[in-house]
């Protein structure tokens, strides 16, 4: 048996396995199956202003993928940064039309191996759904226990008319199959879009973007 220090390759990839240890497993896929939560986030805080946070906020990754690959690098680096939230909506690693179909399914494992692991180590989550065209139904909603409450956005994926087309049809899939209580939507809600969804009786709540909440506290519209 070989040693290895704490920040080489090797103990990094161990690591990562280690983020699914003890894991109930989805049958198709085999991704950790993330526990239903109950509660709403209220306060976000994008990754990428860890600078500025405070105790009541939950933490989010709707901002570009580089900007918190890190965590996937060394997630036992911000462990202790995750702990100091109210809670955590897991990791929204990208799904794009040209994207290689076996990278679209190792993205959605990162998103439920890590959400598994906030969970294990006592981190309030909920977890962030992720689709793209009807080709993805059979990976992007496994892994995640119904009832519960789940987060979903629409920044940059409803900006013409075939994209809203997808989003509301992997919406509807979602709920289908998930069953969720509550969706907590990141961005924008276009009337045609969520209004028949509350028509289901699933409660439907919107956070601002951040770009929103800036704009509003300067006294913006």
């Amino acid at each position: 048996f070989m040693s290895v220090s704490p920040q080489s390759p090797d103990s990094i990839h161990l690591f990562r396995i280690k983020l699914s240890e003890d894991a109930q497993l989805s049958s198709n896929y085999a991704f950790p199956i993330r526990k239903k939560v109950n509660f709403k986030p209220e306060q976000v805080l994008p990754f990428d202003h860890l600078r500025s946070r405070k105790p009541e906020q939950r933490l989010h990754f709707y901002v570009h993928d580089p900007k918190f690959e890190c965590i996937w690098k060394d997630p036992f680096r911000y462990l202790s940064i995750f702990k100091e939230f109210k809670g955590v909506i897991t990791p929204d690693f990208s799904l794009y039309y040209d994207m290689p179909r076996a990278m679209q399914i190792w993205n959605t494992y990162r998103n439920r191996a890590i959400g598994h692991w906030l969970q294990h180590n006592g981190i309030n989550i909920v977890p962030n759904i992720r689709w793209n065209d009807e080709k993805t139904y059979d990976f992007a909603f496994e892994g995640i226990e119904s009832g519960g409450t789940v987060a979903v956005s629409t920044l940059g994926v409803i900006r013409n008319k075939y994209d809203r087309y997808l989003f509301q049809k992997g919406l509807n899939k979602m709920i289908e199959i998930i069953k969720p209580i509550n969706v907590v939507c990141y961005g924008s809600m276009p009337a045609d879009i969520f209004d028949p969804v509350r028509t289901a009786k699933i409660g439907i709540f919107n956070i601002p973007s951040h770009t929103e909440t800036i704009h509003k506290a300067k006294g913006g519209v």
